[in-house]
């Protein structure tokens, strides 16, 4: 029995509950959008890691092309000990020294691993790496990213 006026003034508990279970459904949203991004953006500056290293090889491979074929069987997991910077090298200790110095720009990437593979007139030049993060350590490419990285390859044909 209202005698005045009956009108509802202010807001009730239940309004003010939805209210917030909206705006908080909106910032949940939000923050997945940002996380999404961040590893994209991570991704996407691996790649262009990935793909820088696998040129700069393909370069250095190019810029030797007399020792062409000896750079088949280089493993960014085997040891590689030469410098050409202080001294002069001859065209076979180059590619040790190319390899050496890939080795940096591969372990660069999580779990990097490069590998040059061929024969004397067409060189495969692979960049691996753990694009997922699940800890993956294969040596394939064919997609599984429980076993196998993610690849970037570069064909050099003489």
């Amino acid at each position: 029995m209202c005698v005045i006026d009956c009108r509802q003034q202010g807001l009730t508990i239940v309004e003010a509950m939805v209210a917030l279970l909206v705006i908080s459904i909106g910032l949940l949203g939000i923050a997945a959008l940002q996380l999404t991004a961040m590893q994209q953006n991570s991704s996407a500056l691996h790649q262009s890691k990935a793909v820088w290293a696998g040129y700069a090889m393909a370069d250095r491979i190019r810029a030797n092309n007399i020792r062409f074929a000896d750079y088949s069987g280089i493993d960014t997991i085997d040891s590689y000990s030469q410098d050409c910077m202080s001294s002069a090298c001859s065209d076979d200790e180059l590619v040790t020294a190319d390899a050496d110095e890939w080795i940096d720009a591969v372990r660069d990437l999580p779990g990097g691993r490069g590998r040059v593979t061929g024969n004397a007139d067409q060189l495969i030049v692979t960049v691996m790496w753990d694009d997922e993060g699940t800890g993956a350590t294969g040596t394939g490419c064919s997609g599984n990213a429980q076993v196998d990285l993610t690849c970037y390859s570069v064909t050099l044909v003489r």
